[in-house]
């Protein structure tokens, strides 16, 4: 086929010029055929051509078609089809067909079969998209695999990420509560793909969904929406920002001294990124942002707690188990009923009116407060000395200093016998006090018990006021509704 230009050159010699087609033909160097085409059709004419007859390939249709239906439920997207694979079926099978003519067909079945996208519009306030990405971060030195949750407003492309230890339901909500306040609103709808802390079974169409995901949407009031199984394009916003916020925000890897600082950053550059990206209109993210957020719903006056509360009991040892973890609480909570709140990064132990917090550990691993033991330690100086660094970490620097004075003059044994009686006054009077006084009795280079009783003893309540009607009743016995009579009497009421 010739270009336009060519065509031109033809015309005008034989039209204008007056040349015959056999002369121009002969000066141009192309067949006459073609100048006489291109004489009598002033573009080129695209024409079909006749389908020719493919005997092989009706023979092994059949076959082939039978082929892709029956392995189309043993595959998966690693361990798919290839038109390799069906021709050697073919072969082994005694059908005579090519290579070729297997992939081409293999090739149109699979067009055929391919889905079609349809264009979405994206409103502003309807819709957002969730999902959670692993990225790696370097956190006190150390590099680690965490998690980061994205929350993407697909009108206005407003993005919030926040980093966890976990992908679990609990981050799973911490981060929608987060997300919807750092937005300052609630998108009408969420999508989401069928992940485990928010749909229980997929029950195609429908989901059967979580408590604890149906109150959270319960209590933000918006419209949970599921992706088709294996099909992330149904998300595809959130999908393919995650990726660029790995690419654009986390290389190099970040790094910091705790994973909250991190995020932290992360969260503050995605922000800062609002007033510096712009769509094709050459808006910015903060202006559909300001467009978008009115229109979004109000935030509830309290926002959902997102720990989850766990019952459990301490043992004998004072220790707790949950999620293949142990945590250790005050001992003279054993054998007692406990609730757990389990956060993102620590967990709420509550027992009759008490509560202690403990740093959440992986599994298999042991989070031991040695300080929730000091009744027991102050009556096992055996036990002191073989526990003494991990209970020295968790108490102040006097304690410390004590220690080491105590093994230097008396030795490791007469240290933890002396030590278990420093603990007992912490039991009594209160770390706070006794570090005080040790201090105190440090500083005055006192070496021996320190006299810890006589520093930490605290002076008696002042005297209290007696009022003056009261002051000539002698009371041997009474009960506090008496003097409340006494006080509503005339004052100048004599015994």
């Amino acid at each position: 086929m010739l270009r336009m230009d060519q065509v031109h050159v033809i015309r005008h010699k034989v039209l204008v010029e007056g040349l015959s087609q056999r002369a121009v033909a002969e000066q141009l160097g192309v067949s006459r055929n073609t100048v006489r085409k291109y004489v009598t059709e002033p573009e080129p004419v695209h024409r079909r051509k006749a389908q020719r007859g493919r005997p092989v390939l009706e023979k092994v249709r059949p076959r082939l078609d039978e082929l892709l239906e029956e392995w189309s439920q043993r595959t998966t997207p690693k361990q798919r089809v290839t038109g390799s694979r069906l021709h050697r079926q073919l072969r082994e099978e005694g059908y005579e067909v090519g290579l070729s003519t297997v992939r081409a067909y293999f090739r149109e079945h699979r067009r055929r079969k391919a889905e079609v996208f349809v264009p979405l519009v994206h409103r502003a306030g309807d819709e957002g998209q969730v999902d959670f990405f692993e990225v790696t971060v370097e956190v006190e030195g150390e590099r680690c695999k965490r998690w980061m949750f994205v929350l993407r407003l697909m009108y206005s492309g407003r993005d919030f990420a926040w980093l966890y230890e976990r992908c679990d339901q609990v981050s799973f909500f911490d981060g929608h509560v987060r997300a919807f306040a750092h937005l300052g609103g609630v998108p009408t709808r969420c999508v989401y793909d069928n992940l485990s802390p928010a749909v229980r079974k997929v029950m195609y169409p429908g989901r059967k969904l979580t408590t604890r995901f149906m109150a959270l949407a319960s209590h933000y009031l918006f419209e949970p929406c599921f992706a088709r199984p294996g099909t992330g394009h149904d998300k595809g916003g959130v999908e393919s920002r995650g990726k660029a916020i790995r690419y654009q925000h986390l290389v190099p890897i970040p790094r910091g001294a705790s994973l909250v600082q991190v995020a932290a950053e992360l969260l503050a550059a995605l922000d800062a990124q609002t007033n510096t990206k712009k769509d094709t209109e050459g808006r910015t993210v903060a202006e559909r942002f300001a467009e978008e957020q009115p229109l979004m719903r109000e935030l509830p006056k309290r926002a959902f707690e997102p720990r989850l509360a766990v019952p459990s009991t301490v043992n004998a040892k004072a220790l707790v188990s949950y999620g293949g973890a142990t945590y250790s609480v005050p001992s003279h909570w054993k054998s007692l009923d406990v609730m757990a709140y389990v956060g993102p990064t620590d967990i709420r132990f509550v027992c009759r009116d008490e509560i202690v917090a403990r740093a959440r550990v992986s599994r298999r691993q042991k989070n031991i407060q040695y300080v929730d033991y000091l009744d027991e330690l102050s009556r096992k100086p055996q036990a002191v000395r073989q526990v003494a660094p991990e209970l020295l970490s968790a108490l102040s620097a006097p304690f410390t200093e004590l220690w080491s004075l105590l093994e230097k003059t008396h030795g490791g044994r007469q240290a933890g016998r002396i030590f278990a009686k420093v603990l007992g006054a912490i039991v009594e009077h209160g770390e706070r006090a006794v570090s005080e006084a040790l201090r105190k009795a440090l500083d005055s280079g006192q070496g021996h018990l320190l006299e810890l009783g006589a520093l930490v003893r605290q002076p008696l309540p002042p005297a209290i006021e007696v009022p003056e009607p009261l002051r000539e009743y002698i009371i041997e016995a009474a009960r506090a509704a008496d003097f409340d009579w006494l006080l509503a009497q005339d004052q100048e009421v004599t015994p």
